[in-house]
């Protein structure tokens, strides 16, 4: 690496190290520059010129729900081929010039987005985004990083095999969700990563890859002069509309049962789920307050109460809502030795169904409101938080004002609000259970 190489390369790193360090910012002094530019893509920017940074997040609607059937893995895979080459650099030229440039780029593949993100000093911006144009635009495909990254995606696949974390996400989706396309595991199955082609990935980048279904946020040292003719450089030259294949709503179980997978294990790792919220239901707000009492705030919740600190079942146990596109769960987890699964499990439902019949008190609401307006800020402590929720936010639909009026939300839910909220959450206080390990369980509620 030249001198050039190792002195940008220390500089990066102090200033990624000083960025972390930064004292949390208050989401309400986030002021968003919403534009669009001349190729017709839009953009939500903070200028902070406090460090010579640029973080660029974006991401586009589609993700694995994409991928083509018998082809689970494809936008995975694709995430791994990004920066394996582009333009007339193969895969140790364009990686050697990314280190050159001290710039990081990394990609991922979620079951409804694909994202991307760019971070890079100001002295090398430039360069880094031509980097990311070639990235998106002309990648290679060769065929030697292809098969070298086949074998990288199918060996950690076979380590997998085993592992009771990845039996058990994947026993959940096919569960809930059968022949639904969140039913396919993101990451693919030896056979379908086995099946995919590099023309498989061409044709899912050419069928996602487009402006109408992008979203961008930016941070940094950069503002919106400089920035437009960046953005029309690296994404103006994507078609307009995506060719995305119609997703239809999840149909989620709405009653209890038990899948169990073997496996000779000491840790019974567990699942539980019922339906739950899409994103923009009125009630999400009410739902997401609740949730935090049962099983979201880790010591303060109830579950954690029962569950680990009265009796000692799991070292820990959480629930959370999980909003897709197109379905929404209410979801929650725990690990517990076998002979105490039953227990544990027993403890969960009795714990949902309590809170289904007789509410919370209002000390549990006034504290749940008072830790998640208190730690809101901290989703914003950093540039590339702030990049991360800007997309997120425009992923969600929740609108540019949504940062400055989500306390309000918090504070405003009243103990009717969660009455009714636990009525459409938690229903009857059934739940349906997946487990990996060698317990003995019943269907029960």
């Amino acid at each position: 690496m030249s001198l050039r190489a190792v002195r940008v390369g220390f500089l990066v790193a102090a200033v990624f190290a000083l960025v972390s360090l930064a004292h949390p910012r208050s989401a309400a002094a986030v002021e968003i520059q919403r534009f669009t530019t001349s190729a017709g893509i839009n953009v939500w920017l903070v200028e902070e010129a406090t460090v010579p940074l640029i973080t660029l997040n974006f991401a586009w609607h589609g993700g694995a729900a994409q991928d083509a059937p018998g082809k689970a893995g494809t936008a995975r895979f694709l995430t791994y081929m990004m920066d394996e080459g582009a333009g007339d650099m193969n895969a140790k030229a364009y990686q050697e010039r990314m280190e050159a440039l001290a710039m990081r780029m990394s990609f991922n593949a979620g079951r409804d987005a694909f994202y991307g993100e760019l971070r890079t000093l100001v002295e090398t911006r430039d360069d880094a985004f031509e980097m990311l144009r070639l990235a998106i635009n002309e990648t290679r495909f060769d065929a030697d990083a292809f098969a070298r990254m086949r074998d990288q995606i199918l060996t950690g696949l076979r380590d997998e095999e085993n592992d009771p974390d990845t039996i058990l996400a994947r026993t959940w989706s096919e569960a809930v969700f059968a022949n639904h396309p969140y039913g396919r595991p993101v990451e693919g199955t030896i056979d379908s990563v086995s099946a995919i082609a590099a023309d498989d990935l061409r044709d899912y980048k050419d069928r996602t890859f487009a402006r109408e279904n992008l979203v961008i946020g930016v941070v940094g040292a950069i503002g919106r002069e400089t920035l437009e003719p960046l953005i029309d450089k690296v994404f103006g030259g994507l078609p307009l509309e995506p060719e995305l294949a119609r997703i239809p709503d999840a149909i989620i179980p709405d009653a209890s049962f038990l899948r169990l997978a073997e496996l000779d294990v000491p840790q019974t790792v567990i699942q539980f789920a019922r339906p739950g919220l899409l994103r923009d239901d009125p009630d999400f707000i009410p739902a997401y307050v609740l949730n935090h009492i049962l099983g979201g705030g880790s010591f303060s919740s109830r579950l954690y109460d029962e569950v680990r600190e009265k009796r000692g079942l799991a070292y820990s146990v959480y629930s959370y809502l999980y909003p897709l596109d197109h379905a929404g769960l209410f979801v929650g987890g725990l690990a517990t030795r076998a002979e105490r699964a039953q227990e544990a499990v027993d403890i969960v439902r009795t714990e949902i169904a309590r809170m289904a019949d007789d509410g919370v008190t209002e000390e549990e609401l006034a504290s749940a409101k008072a830790f998640l307006k208190g730690s809101y800020a901290l989703r914003f402590d950093t540039g590339d938080k702030i990049a991360g929720q800007l997309v997120q936010i425009q992923l969600e639909d929740l609108g540019a004002d949504y940062i400055d009026k989500r306390n309000a939300m918090i504070e405003a839910v009243t103990m009717g609000d969660l009455k009714r909220a636990a009525r459409r959450l938690l229903g009857d206080g059934k739940v349906f259970v997946v487990a990996v390990g060698r317990p003995t369980l019943k269907t029960g509620g």
